[in-house]
C-alpha cells in the first residue's frame, strides 16, 4: 500500500514538562455516605498527548525527535500518576472497617496491572508501600495500581478496636476483600500477599476467583496450625497494649527466621527497625488479635484454585519447608515456586529478584508487557518483538506502527478467552 508520509505534529514545548509538579492527594471516603474529603490540593498540570500517525515510509529527523519528546511526556505523566496516593475506609459487612491505601490512578486501570496486597504480622501496609517504591520496582510502579490493605486496626497509630468487636478469621477477611474492589470499581487484580496476607489473599481467590487474574504468594502456610506451634502461643506474653519479651521474639522468628541466627552483619539494623515499628506506629493490642487468627487458621484447600500461583519463599525463612510441601501437592501447571538463597524476608533482602519474578509473573498473564527484562535493552526488546528477530529474520509476532506506548501497556487478559488448538499433533510418549 502507499501512503503520504508522516503527518507532523506541533512541536513540543518542553519548558512544560519542567514545570511539572505534583502534589500527593489524600482521600478518606466513608462507604456509608461517598463523601470525599481531599487532604490536599491537586497541582498536577495536565499533559495532553499529541497523537502521531505512522506509515510505512521512514521517519525524518524532526519527526524522531518529536516522538522521542512525546516518550519524554509519557514517562513524566505516567511518574506522576504513580506518585498519587489516597486512603479510603471501607465497612465490611462482618470484618468491621478496612483502611485502604491506594497507589496510582485507577481511572487508568484499563491500562494497568492492579495489585491487591495484605501484609504479615507485625506489619502494616507500609511493608508493601516501602517494596514498591524501591529502585527496582520503578518501571513496573509506573505501570501500576497498588491497593494496600491494612487488616482491621492495622493502620498507623490506629486506636484499640472496640471491646465488642470480634476480629474476623482470615477465611472471613479473604472473602471480604471482594467490598474494597466493587467499591473501587476494580474488575481484576493480581493478589500480592506475604506470610498471614497471603494465606488470606489465598482465600479470596478460592472464593471469588472471577476476580484475580493471579497469586503471588510469599511464605504461604497451607496447613492449619500444629499442636505445637498453637502449644508456643499460649506462652507468648502480652503485656496489656505492649508487647511481652516472648510475643517480640516470636514476631522476630516469623519475619525474619534462620537470618538472625550467625554472624549477620546487618542483623542488629533489621532487628531495630523492624522493633521500632512494633513499639511506635502499630497498635499492639490490635495486633495480638491478628496473630491469634493466624494461628486458629484452617487448612488452606489451594488444590481447588483455579488461578496460576507464584510462591515465593527465602531458604532462612522458617517457613520454607512448609511452602515446599504446600507446592508438591499442587498442580505445577498452574503454580511456579521461587526459593531465594540467603535470604529470610525476601522483600527486603533480595527486592530484585521478587520484582523481577513478578515482573516474569504478570507478563506470562499478559501484563506489564511493555516493561523490558532487567539487563535487556529496551529498544532492542522492542525492536524483536515487533516483526524482526537479531539475526534478521522475520519475527512470528508483529506490532502495529501506530500503537503507542499506553495501548501496548494494555492487559492483555488470556486468561479469560483460553482456547484449545485441536490441529496441533499428539504429543509423542
Amino acid at each position: 500500500f502507499s501512503c503520504g508520509g508522516v503527518k507532523k505534529a506541533p512541536e513540543d514545548n518542553l519548558s512544560e514538562v519542567s514545570g511539572f509538579q505534583v502534589d500527593l492527594i489524600t482521600h478518606v471516603v466513608s462507604s456509608e455516605d461517598d463523601t470525599v474529603v481531599e487532604g490536599g490540593k491537586n497541582k498536577c498540570k495536565r499533559v495532553h498527548h499529541k497523537k502521531q500517525v505512522q506509515c510505512c515510509q521512514p521517519a525524518s529527523p524532526q519527526a524522531a525527535v518529536m516522538s522521542s519528546a512525546q516518550e519524554r511526556r509519557a514517562s513524566f505523566a505516567r511518574r506522576a500518576e504513580s506518585l498519587i496516593e489516597r486512603r479510603y475506609a471501607v465497612n465490611t459487612e462482618k470484618s468491621g472497617e478496612i483502611i485502604v491505601t491506594v497507589q496510582g490512578d485507577l481511572t487508568q486501570q484499563e491500562k494497568r496491572a492492579v495489585f491487591l496486597t495484605v501484609h504479615d504480622l507485625g506489619c502494616n501496609h507500609a511493608s508493601f508501600e516501602e517494596f514498591v517504591n524501591s529502585a527496582c520496582m520503578i518501571e513496573i510502579k509506573e505501570r501500576s495500581c497498588f491497593i494496600h490493605i491494612d487488616v482491621p486496626g492495622h493502620a498507623d497509630n490506629a486506636p484499640n478496636l472496640a471491646e465488642n468487636f470480634q476480629f474476623p478469621s482470615l477465611q472471613l477477611l479473604g472473602e471480604e476483600l471482594i467490598t474494597v474492589l466493587d467499591f473501587l470499581h476494580v474488575k481484576y487484580v493480581i493478589g500480592l500477599g506475604e506470610g498471614a496476607g497471603a494465606n488470606v489473599l489465598a482465600r479470596f481467590g478460592l472464593a471469588h476467583p472471577s476476580r484475580l487474574l493471579g497469586l503471588i504468594l510469599i511464605n504461604v502456610t497451607g496447613s492449619a496450625a500444629s499442636v505445637m506451634e498453637a502449644f508456643k502461643t499460649k506462652f507468648i506474653s502480652w503485656k496489656g497494649n505492649e508487647l511481652g519479651q516472648s510475643a517480640e521474639d516470636f514476631l522476630l522468628y516469623h519475619k525474619f527466621g534462620y537470618q538472625l541466627v550467625g554472624d549477620n552483619p546487618d542483623k542488629e539494623k533489621i532487628v531495630a527497625e523492624f522493633q521500632s515499628r512494633l513499639h511506635s506506629s502499630l497498635n499492639n493490642k490490635n495486633l495480638k488479635q491478628y496473630v491469634k487468627a493466624f494461628m486458629n487458621r484452617k487448612e488452606l484447600p489451594l488444590k481447588n484454585c483455579k488461578v496460576d500461583l507464584l510462591m515465593i519463599t527465602g531458604v532462612m525463612s522458617p517457613y520454607a519447608g512448609v511452602v515446599e510441601k504446600l507446592y508438591k501437592d499442587l498442580n505445577k501447571e498452574k503454580v511456579t515456586l521461587l526459593k531465594v538463597e540467603r535470604a529470610g524476608d525476601v522483600l527486603a533482602d533480595a527486592p530484585a529478584k521478587v520484582a523481577q519474578s513478578i515482573l516474569l509473573f504478570c507478563k506470562g498473564q499478559g501484563l506489564l508487557t511493555s516493561v523490558a527484562m532487567p539487563g535487556i535493552d529496551r529498544n532492542r526488546a522492542f525492536s524483536t518483538s515487533s516483526g524482526g528477530s537479531t539475526d534478521g529474520t522475520p519475527g512470528s509476532r508483529r506490532l502495529s506502527r501506530g500503537m503507542s506506548m499506553e495501548d501496548y501497556d494494555k492487559p492483555n487478559i488470556r486468561r479469560l478467552s483460553v482456547t484449545i488448538n485441536e490441529q496441533l499433533p499428539p504429543i509423542k510418549k
